[in-house]
């Protein structure tokens, strides 16, 4: 069952990307392109994220454990180390230079084109070097 929820969770957020037009790159070049013609779509649909989860996490967290599992599962690490400063100035980076994150990318799959087969390609590669370079403790 967790298996269909984690499915149907990734299907309501693909949706919520295609509706919101956010699997388009230039509309996320276009809200960086703050001297040009700037588009504040993703703004909206950030700010909705934000207030959807604030009021999601309040009611959820009120119930003694999860509805398909037996308890939540937080992180429990709270410390900054180089690997996830690197890692996020790297994804802001490859974010900003190519438009795609991660989910509008792997739902802009079917359109596949040169540039998003070039971010999907160093997406890859970064996960196996993530997984190469040893973390410190």
């Amino acid at each position: 069952m967790k298996t269909l929820m984690g499915y149907i969770a990734g299907l309501i957020f693909g949706l919520g990307l295609a509706v919101s037009g956010m699997t388009d790159p230039a509309r996320v070049l276009g809200f960086l392109d703050l001297a040009g013609a700037w588009d504040p779509t993703l703004m909206f649909v950030l700010g909705g994220a934000v207030v959807t989860n604030f009021i999601g996490y309040r009611l959820v967290f009120k119930r003694p454990n999860p509805i398909y599992a037996e308890a939540f599962q937080l992180p429990t690490r709270q410390d900054l180390d180089a690997r996830l400063i690197g890692g996020s100035a790297l994804f802001g980076i490859g974010w900003g230079l190519s438009g795609y994150c991660p989910g509008p990318a792997i739902a802009s799959i079917a359109g596949l084109t040169l540039p998003l087969v070039a971010m999907l390609v160093a997406m890859v590669v970064g996960w196996f070097l993530a997984r190469a370079i040893p973390a410190r403790s």
